[in-house]
């Protein structure tokens, strides 16, 4: 045989064998609709960014499938006393560097974060703490600024990374340096190769994980925000599995023979917020002029937006079935989720009597500012949205946003009504409570993502008492008035909770749906 056609002939057949090679069977790769915005943990507070980074980096305590709080980090935790938490370190757990994960690794996170968060503050998980000890290589007490009940809950976003690796980095240069992968050591089970921002970002397995060893070599997240796109790719074979399906698919994919499709109800919310403060940003009257007032300030024109939205319809049509209409910020299995709040009702028959009565006889004209590419659904019911409230006289003009625009624009108050989802990740209505509702106020650490001026110091008071009562029953008393309290002043107004679907290649990986929406690939196993 000729030299060069046996070289071919070997290069052929150890191509063959690759192939067919149990290092190759062993790459998992998934079409999500969002990626991270960057691969330090503590810039963002997004979702889809810490779904991304909870491969990389471990958190101290971990939010189990179903919310429930789980050691990880932490192997243990207690009240020392009404301000101090203890937290207990897990031994010979290892960064991906080799180095050893300590004490002073945990006080290094907690610290940079509020140097170093971005446009949608990850400070609202430190927000309590008020000074961090290190007792021993293995052991952290956390002083807090009262007590904090739920600091333990506020931790499951607090992410580890290496004080050696992250020494020095700056709001300015930290992204570069985790993006580069120089500071982008973890020590979760998969460790940073690289990353095409809006493209793929690929893991390669930690082999020195602490914890169970994963299935999968090789995991490569793809960054596909179209969903058409999404579902052609998996259908093609070229994905495992994706994520967030959109309800217009699910039927279809359910009839293929080569795939599966997994359901489950998340605890994401759609909610709309209005501005309250003097003045609506791309609010004016039918012929464009300006009004004399901002409309949202009067109670009447919050309830005819309120009562002109059909949130059955949003939930059975815009979403095709994957969704559910809500009456409050959190869903029924959050702690502090108020029984007693009434379903919501449609009536655009007194939603137009109320706009009327308010002084806008013929509505007036806005723009409408949703995502575009973040939870399944958001553009369907924005639109719908849309429609409905053009329906009794207001002018909508639907504004759908990438997360990248959204966002940032969003915190700096430049939106006076739009839709965002809030998923109360901590399983405690105080989180998604203190975070949207507490008026804005930094000296008591509350209201972060409250830009628009709503302010009820009756809300602020059930939940700064919320905050500090160790009291189970009591807590729960506080929550449950103030989501009372939220829905009686309308400011912002719950939609549909959110569905997830998830579609695989069958017989190849199987999943673990969380009601979190995050998709791991430590969730994610081989099929038998």
């Amino acid at each position: 045989m000729r030299p060069s056609v046996f070289a071919l002939f070997c290069a052929t057949a150890l191509s063959t064998t690759a192939l067919s090679s149990p290092t190759l069977a062993q790459t998992l790769t998934i079409g999500v609709r969002g990626g991270p915005d960057s691969i330090d943990p503590h810039f963002t507070a997004t979702g889809n960014h810490a779904e991304s980074l909870k491969q990389i980096f471990d958190t101290l305590v971990w939010s189990g499938d179903g919310l429930e709080l789980e050691p990880r980090l932490a192997e243990s935790w207690k009240v020392v006393n009404e301000t101090t938490w203890e937290f207990k370190l897990r031994k010979g757990v290892k960064f991906h560097d080799g180095s050893d994960f300590t004490a002073e690794d945990v006080k290094f996170s907690i610290e940079r974060i509020p140097v170093v968060s971005g446009p949608n503050p990850t400070t609202i998980y430190v927000r309590r703490v008020k000074e961090v000890k290190i007792i021993d290589p293995l052991t952290v007490q956390v002083i807090t600024d009262g007590a904090a009940p739920t600091l333990p809950n506020d931790f499951i976003r607090l992410f580890i990374v290496s004080a050696k690796a992250a020494a020095g980095l700056t709001k300015e240069s930290a992204n570069a340096a985790f993006n580069s992968g120089k500071a982008a050591i973890g020590t979760g089970p998969y460790k940073y190769v690289s990353w095409e921002p809006k493209g793929d970002l690929v893991l390669d397995r930690f082999d020195g994980y602490w914890g169970p060893k994963e299935p999968w070599a090789k995991h490569i997240r793809k960054e596909i925000a179209n969903d058409a796109a999404r579902v052609a790719q998996l259908k093609a074979g070229q994905l495992d599995l994706i994520t967030r399906v959109p309800a217009t698919d699910v039927a279809t994919l359910k009839r293929d023979p080569k795939i599966d499709v997994q359901i489950i109800d998340t605890v994401y919310v759609f909610n709309i917020e209005m501005d309250l403060r003097e003045k609506a940003q791309g609010v004016t009257a039918k012929d464009g002029s300006a009004l004399e007032k901002n409309p949202f300030l009067d109670i009447r024109v919050r309830q005819a937006i309120d009562l002109a939205i059909d949130r059955k319809a949003l939930a059975e049509i815009a979403m095709e079935g994957l969704g559910k209409d809500v009456n409050q910020l959190v869903t029924p299995s959050i702690f502090g989720y108020n029984k007693a709040i009434a379903p919501k009702k449609y009536d655009p028959a007194a939603a137009k009597k109320l706009l009327a009565d308010a002084g806008y006889p013929n509505g007036f004209k806005m723009s409408f500012a949703f995502t575009k590419d973040r939870l399944p659904g958001d553009v369907q019911v924005g639109t719908s949205i849309a429609q409905m409230l053009a329906a009794i006289g207001i002018d909508t003009t639907p504004n759908a946003q990438p997360v990248t625009v959204f966002f940032p624009a969003r915190t700096r108050g430049e939106y006076s009504f739009s839709m965002s989802g809030w998923g109360t990740l901590t399983g405690e209505a105080h989180y998604t409570l203190s975070s949207l509702a507490h008026s804005n106020a930094p000296t008591v650490k509350m209201g972060a993502f409250n830009v628009l001026g709503y302010k009820n110091e009756a809300v602020d008071k059930a939940l700064q008492a919320a905050a500090i009562e160790m009291d189970e029953g009591k807590r729960r008393k506080f929550l449950e008035d103030a989501n009372a309290l939220v829905d009686k002043d309308l400011q912002r107004l719950p939609i549909v909770a959110v569905g997830s679907a998830w579609a695989m290649q069958k017989g190849k990986v199987t999943i673990k749906p969380r009601v979190d929406e995050d998709t791991l690939a430590m969730n994610i196993k081989p099929g038998k």
